[in-house]
């Protein structure tokens, strides 16, 4: 298999951090690909459409994309169980795509300082992709901390990804300030290997 990768991409974190855990790094060849909205790489929209990262290219079946199609398929292939079963399941679900959600905010805002002309960027935009960013670390800090410190799952590796990202573009706007519990296990979550290995340069 071949993943095509980016080491500042937050979503291909969450796919390399499940690959380390689930000790399936050595069957996956690691794929160095830039691809923008505006520039997307040619060599990625013959395997993916969308032209969007990570993608996982198989030798018997589709190009997986969308990091949480890839981290099923690979959590399936491994039998790791990071999905939980029962209720737990639609927990671990809703806790990756609170995680997703922070990304997709916080990206989208990388992509109006970092890609769209300075006269052309939007200061509202900017403000409300925040707001969600901020509502969401609150709701964690307050709601899923019991989760968060329980048995790793998906959930945990993506809400782990998610705040190392805004650490990573956005650290001056504080998203720690009143969430304390959340900082702490941020702090001691980063720590694992897995994290520690898959931590974006810069």
């Amino acid at each position: 298999m071949k993943l095509y990768h980016s080491p500042m991409s937050p979503y291909v974190r969450k796919v390399m951090v499940l690959l380390h855990e689930t000790d399936q790094l050595n069957d996956v060849e690691v794929v160095d690909i830039a691809s923008t909205p505006l520039a997307p790489a040619e060599p990625l929209l013959a395997k993916a459409p969308l032209a969007r990262i990570p993608a996982l290219e198989r030798p018997d079946g589709p190009t997986l994309f969308d990091s949480r199609v890839i981290c099923a398929f690979l959590d399936a292939r491994a039998q790791s169980g990071m999905y939980s079963d029962g209720a737990g399941h639609w927990d671990v679900l809703t806790l990756e795509a609170l995680a997703d959600g922070i990304m997709d905010s916080a990206v989208s805002m990388a992509y109006e300082t970092r890609i769209r002309p300075e006269d052309k960027q939007w200061d509202g935009w900017l403000e409300a992709q925040w707001s969600k960013i901020e509502r969401a670390c609150a709701v964690l800090n307050q709601r899923w901390m019991a989760h968060l410190s329980g048995p790793l799952d998906m959930g945990q590796i993506a809400v782990g990804c998610a705040l190392g990202y805004l650490d990573l573009r956005h650290d001056a706007r504080g998203w720690r300030k009143g969430n304390d519990a959340l900082a702490a296990w941020h702090a001691e979550f980063s720590e694992r290997p897995s994290m520690a290995a898959t931590r974006p340069p810069g």
